[in-house]
């Protein structure tokens, strides 16, 4: 979608979601150093019965911090249970999170990985935080306020043109569809074909932070699934990127698919991705 900007940023609860996102991003710091003790770079698995055990053991352990402290910062939110969820949620205010994004990464010893939360009002992400262990790095968005890594406003690409341009996308899950499958192979083909560089590879968040932060041109996904799209959406829309689904249409957490790209390049992206059914 393009994330639609409210009126006004210095109404009263935009003050009050700016004051809470620094909270928020000590709270997925702390959920983050914690893990890094569990960080394993020679970790060498059996089996599938090991890989779903260490995820399963991380998200306990990151949520026995992650949770506790959310519902204290804002009790009266709804939690998500299930992190693998998409489709709207119902009204009011409810935290999403990712307490190991790219926990398949971290079991596996790799370092692309991170702890994300973000709140979402009425369907709209108003605030996230991600923090990022491997690097140190944290970013964090408050509607209508703007993107940062670390303090620092980040920007989207300039690049006017997608043959000069680093794309990427990726599975949110195991076990899509076989028609979410063909999709993804789809896009990558007819990407290869007018994209300098094609990346495919998970997470979504640490992708989608690199279009916010201008290292990557686009990305897209062909899901629901709201952890892994929320945060950076929101980090990508206030950098100044576009995001939409991959027809150009206003994204919501019910759209069958996402596309996130810097503002000059986004209509050839929707160019491209609209041939796939």
């Amino acid at each position: 979608m393009r994330i639609e900007q409210p009126a006004a940023g210095g109404t009263a609860a935009y003050e009050e979601d700016r004051a809470l996102v620094a909270q928020v991003a000590a709270a997925v710091q702390a959920a983050g150093a914690h893990l890094a003790g569990r960080f394993d770079t020679t970790a060498h698995l059996a089996g599938r019965e090991e890989v779903v055990a260490g995820i399963h053991a991380n998200d306990e352990a990151a949520l026995a911090i992650l949770r506790p402290e959310l519902t204290r910062l804002r009790p009266g939110a709804g939690w998500v249970e299930d992190e693998l969820e998409g489709g709207p949620l119902p009204g009011g205010e409810w935290w999403v999170t990712d307490p190991v994004e790219g926990n398949v990464n971290h079991v596996h010893g790799i370092a692309d990985w991170g702890v994300t939360a973000t709140l979402v009002r009425d369907n709209v992400p108003v605030l996230t935080a991600v923090h990022l262990p491997p690097s140190g790095e944290t970013y964090t968005a408050v509607r209508s306020g703007g993107a940062f890594r670390d303090g620092a406003p980040l920007r989207p690409s300039p690049k006017r043109r997608l043959d000069g341009a680093l794309v990427g996308t990726g599975q949110a899950r195991p076990g899509e569809s076989a028609e979410t499958f063909a999709r993804i192979g789809a896009s990558v083909t007819a990407m290869l074909d007018t994209a300098m560089v094609v990346r495919v590879s998970v997470p979504a968040t640490l992708q989608l932070l690199h279009v916010a932060a201008g290292r990557m041109d686009a990305f897209w996904q062909f899901s629901q699934v709201r952890s892994g799209l929320l945060a950076g959406a929101l980090l990508v829309a206030e950098a100044g990127g576009v995001v939409t689904d991959t027809r150009g249409r206003p994204w919501t957490p019910g759209s069958a698919d996402f596309l996130a790209a810097a503002p000059a390049l986004h209509a050839a992206a929707v160019e491209t991705l609209s041939t796939i059914d």
